[in-house]
This record gives C-alpha cells, structure tokens and sequence, in this order.
C-alpha cells in the first residue's frame, strides 16, 4: 500500500516524562509538535517519579492532543492515523497514551498504531534528512545504548548494546553525584562546557575491546570514588569533572561506533549513512566527535535537530506513517494491543 503525500498522523507519546502530540504527513511535513514537560514535578525528586509522571499524563493529554490538531488546523476526520507509542517505557505513562489514542482512533474510525519508542527514535533522520536504508544507528537516550543495522521498518539487527546502564542514565547520575541540577544530561554538558576534561584521569569503558558493545556503570563509579577522594568541590571542580566525564563518555562512544562502522560496511555499499538519535544525541560535543568519525569512515552523518532528538510526538507520527505504507491494511486491526513496558527492536532479543 502506498500512501498519499499529505496523508496525516496524530503520534502520541507518553513513555516517560514528556507529554506530547504532534500532526505530521507523509509529505515530511510537521504541522504542529506540542510537547509538556514534566521537568518541575520531578525536580524535587533528582529524578522521574513513575506514579508522579502517569498522573501528570493523564491531566494533560486531552489538551496536549487538542493543542496538536489545533495547532496543525486539522479535525480528527481528516486524519488517516493515530499513532502512540505502545512501548518501552514506564508502563502507566504508556497505558495513557495508548488508551487515548485508541479511543480517538476508535471515535474516528481510522486506524490506530502502536510504535515502539525506540523505532520512533530509529526513523526521525528518515523524516528530518529523507535518509534511505539501509544505515547504521547509534541510539543513545537515557534507557538506551544500542549500535543497530537499519535495513527497513522493522528490520534491524544489533550489532551491541550496553550491558549495563545506558549512556543518559549515566549522565543523569553522574549529574546527580556532582549536584548539577535535573535534567542532568543538559545540566552536565553546560557545566563540561568550562570545564578542563584533562584535570581528572576518568576510564573510558571498553575502549580498545572487540565488539560493539558498552559499559558505563564503571565509569559512574569512577566518578563516585573521585569525589571521595576530593571531598568537597568548588564550581570550577565540578566542571572539570564533568568535563572529564564526558570526554570518557564521549571517547567510549566513538570507539564503539568505529567498531560497528567496520561490522555495518564490509556488506554493504560505501558511503552509507550513519544516524545518532535519542536524547544523548542533542549534545553537541558527542554529535561533533561522531560527526567526524563518519566523516573519517566515508559515511554521511545525520542527527535530527534538537528538538526532535528528546521525546516527542513527531517522531511517534512519523512512524505510524512508515507502518501505514509498510503494511498491509488488514493487519492494522489493533486495538486489542496491549502496552508493553519492554518491546526490544530486534526480533529475539
């Protein structure tokens, strides 16, 4: 089935701690992307409180979704989708989402798609960049740390994962250790910012080691055991650290990368593209580094913008669109779906 240029999806997406809806077509056009967040009801806490974000969803859905058609100058008649993501995530987030979008879809009689959160990450360079498959992702956000060969939607193949945290929880943390606010991914990259990444000697986890795979759990603990041994430390201190940290994270990400670039390319045409996308991917030192090594490896590098790099309705949108022309219409009857607070990309995994 090959759809319209401006066929038009609602994606809804509720998997964390951002409310958000968005109107996009198939055209690659975004005509609204209205996104709440749930920043102040955390703050207090360091970080996101699971029953504290399902009921800041639940409050704020119906207007987040209006304010999206509304937006968009569309009707709920004219859609020809409503997308939400049905996982992974934070399980009573995900049922808000889910369940509003198949009651919307329901009262509209078009289709409703669950999308996994991860997939709507993996396709945003397709709606920002008109990247072509097949590419080599690296997904970096604050549940994940995956390097995946993208042949299609919904064909991808892992070529490593993190074994233990994932790189924006370990920013997060790491932020936490240093006292440097929440968020704590952007809080730490603006201290880094003035920061000396040469002044504290910090591991980079698995560099030199075969595979694609991470660690970071290490390198938090290396964080851990420094301030220790420092004890209190002034601004200037805490921004040299969090510079070293980076740094590591950063070194850490490029090595990996660079193993998977040679796994991705000994199959497959030269001059592939190399996509970063999640929430890690909105900071400009990690996007730098990568973009160089791409650049050293004969591949093209694409990132979505900022904005579309955290969690957002767009993204979710875009690929419902993608599953609408993918497959055939009769597979689309899915409103008994149920939400998943774990949905791997990869089949087997």
């Amino acid at each position: 089935m090959t759809i319209p240029s401006e066929t038009i999806m609602l994606g809804i997406e509720t998997s964390c701690d951002e409310t958000a809806a968005a109107v996009v077509t198939a055209g690659r056009r975004i005509l609204s992307n209205v996104v709440f967040s749930q920043i102040e009801e955390h703050k207090a806490f360091g970080g996101v409180v699971p029953e504290i974000a399902a009921r800041a969803h639940l409050e704020r859905i119906g207007g987040i979704t209006r304010a999206a058609l509304d937006d968009a100058g569309v009707e709920l008649s004219e859609l020809s989708g409503i997308a939400a993501t049905g996982g992974p995530g934070l399980i009573g987030g995900v049922m808000v989402g889910v369940m509003t979008a198949k009651a919307l879809a329901l009262a509209s009689g078009v289709p409703f798609i669950p999308v996994n959160h991860l997939e709507g990450h993996a396709l945003t360079a397709r709606l920002t960049h008109g990247v072509d498959f097949p590419y080599l992702l690296l997904l970096v956000s604050g549940g994940h740390c995956q390097l995946l060969a993208v042949d299609g939607v919904g064909t991808y193949r892992r070529l490593g994962t993190t074994m233990d945290d994932a790189v924006g929880e370990a920013f997060d943390k790491t932020a936490k250790l240093l006292d440097l606010g929440f968020p704590g991914g952007p809080a730490l990259e603006r201290a880094a910012m003035n920061g000396d990444p040469a002044r504290f000697a910090l591991p980079s986890p698995m560099l030199g080691k075969p595979g694609c795979d991470f660690s970071f759990s290490g390198l938090k603990t290396a964080v851990r055991r420094r301030l220790e041994v420092e004890g209190t430390l002034d601004e200037q201190a805490r921004a040299d650290l969090a510079a070293a940290f980076q740094n590591a994270v950063t070194r850490s990400l490029v090595d990996r990368s660079a193993h998977a670039m040679e796994v991705f390319s000994a199959d497959r045409a030269a001059n592939r593209p190399f996509v970063v996308a999640g929430g890690v991917a909105a900071n400009q030192t990690i996007r730098a580094a990568l973009s160089e090594l791409a650049a050293h490896n004969g591949m093209t590098f694409h990132a979505p913008p900022l904005a579309l790099c955290t969690d957002n309705g767009a993204m979710i949108a875009w690929a419902g669109l993608e599953h609408l022309e993918s497959v055939k219409q009769e597979r689309l009857d899915t409103l008994g779906f149920a939400p998943r607070p774990r949905w791997p990309l990869d089949p087997g995994v």
